[in-house]
């Protein structure tokens, strides 16, 4: 399995970027690096971004840092730098939506499934969850992917 040209990331991935000991932040670096140099599209939803502000202040402040959430603001704006941000528009919540009837999984993990589908790529997640475990066939027919299994691929 491997990574597709365009992916839309999952905010557990990335925050998997800013835990200094994380077993996937090479990867994730790769991948943001890619993105740099214009080998890889990237693309984040608005949902998400906001999920991912908020985690990143909840680890730098168990992180001890003095400013956690002006550090949380500035990773944010870093991300924006690197990814395409997609507003989630009606179109995009009623395909949410439906995922989420279909999938019983949670809604902000429907977004990021229906954010690839509307880009045209791939959804990144860290890990499969025990809720999607049941439903693993059908998300890799959605063209969802997870760095645990990525990195197990590469060793």
């Amino acid at each position: 399995m491997g990574l597709q040209p365009r992916l839309v990331l999952d905010a557990s991935v990335l925050i998997e970027y800013i835990i200094a000991s994380s077993p996937y932040r090479q990867l994730m670096e790769g991948i943001f690096g890619e993105a740099v140099r214009g080998e890889r599209k990237l693309f984040i939803n608005s949902v998400t971004l906001s999920e991912a502000l908020y985690i990143a202040m909840r680890v730098y402040r168990a992180a001890g840092l003095e400013d956690p959430n002006g550090e949380a603001r500035r990773f944010a704006m870093w991300l924006t730098s690197r990814a395409n941000i997609v507003n989630v528009d009606r179109d995009l919540a009623l395909d949410a939506g439906e995922l989420k009837k279909r999938l019983k999984i949670a809604l902000p993990d429907c977004l990021v499934i229906a954010t690839a589908g509307k880009v045209g790529g791939s959804a990144l997640f860290k890990k499969v969850e025990r809720e999607m475990l049941p439903i693993l066939k059908e998300l890799r027919r959605l063209n969802v992917l997870f760095l645990e299994e990525l990195l197990e691929s590469r060793r």
